[in-house]
């Protein structure tokens, strides 16, 4: 078993054990027949991979690693907050007529502020540190900006990135280490593609960085399942699973905004079958 496979369970299971319901309560969600989409959540999960001994993709079903690879750089490279730029269309229910979903996500990346050192964006900010100040406590990025949340079709869900060096004894490099801070997930939907993505993310800074990958942790405030989700996750977590998938990164990428979703790969990746029509609450 992986230990992304054993982490998703032992939450999963704690969840359907220990969360709470809000049966009954005034809920925002709902699903497309216009029911209300009640959850059992738990406040306050914590995750912790260790990316230098396995990539955290789950082997109970699969993970598209090139689709939530493409919604990544959609965000932090293109700095797009347009569904015309993705190839997938997971975003399309928030797009109004143009594509547009607004003032969030890859909009907020794109925005420059002003530093000592001159103009900068989020990431390139980011990159900035890692290079020139990789042992700043300051390197993070957030998306969560209150002035702008009336112009967004969607409040951001991962909104912040804490980065942390280190530096192993005997090592000549550095360690790239996250925490991936998220208000609310839906589990079934997706808790792993949000925790690939992010994973790949350290892989590329960390390569364009001249950095090996370390811990990524992730923070969700409020992990919850659906009410129709809750049949589809028991069957889930009580399937067989197998050994975690081993992950390739393009070496020859050097610069950060010449990744595409083609540099990455998960070779011997051995998975059970594929959730087709997941109910989405919206």
């Amino acid at each position: 078993m992986s230990l992304a496979d054993k982490i998703f369970i032992d939450m999963c299971q704690d969840i359907l054990d220990n969360g709470v319901s809000t049966e009954g309560e005034k809920v925002r969600p709902h699903w497309e027949d216009g029911t209300s989409a009640y959850t059992i959540k738990k406040f306050g999960v914590v995750n912790r991979y260790d990316l230098s001994k396995e990539f955290p993709a789950i082997t109970l079903r699969k993970t598209a690693i090139k689709s939530c690879t493409d919604e990544m750089l959609w965000i932090w490279q293109l700095k797009s907050n347009n569904v015309n730029d993705l190839h997938s269309h997971v975003w399309d229910e928030w797009a109004d007529e143009t594509g547009s979903i607004g003032k969030a996500y890859g909009y907020q990346m794109g925005v420059k502020h002003k530093y000592k050192e001159g103009m900068f964006d989020q990431v390139d900010r980011v990159i900035y540190d890692l290079k020139n100040n990789p042992f700043s406590r300051r390197i993070m990025t957030n998306i969560y900006v209150h002035q702008d949340l009336s112009e967004m079709h969607l409040y951001p869900c991962a909104y912040s990135m804490t980065f942390n060096v280190t530096q192993k004894k005997g090592d000549d490099k550095l360690t790239l280490n996250a925490i991936l801070n998220q208000r609310s997930q839906d589990i079934l939907a997706a808790n792993n593609w949000n925790v690939c993505q992010y994973a790949v993310l350290m892989h590329m800074l960390a390569q364009v960085c001249d950095m090996r990958v370390g811990e990524l942790v992730h923070v969700i405030a409020d992990a919850h399942i659906y009410d129709r989700h809750i049949p589809i996750i028991k069957e889930l977590i009580q399937r067989p699973t197998y050994d975690a998938p081993t992950f390739w990164l393009n070496p020859d990428v050097k610069d950060f905004y010449e990744f595409t979703r083609n540099d990455v790969r998960l070779d011997n990746y051995v998975t059970g079958p594929q959730i087709q029509d997941i109910p989405i609450a919206i």
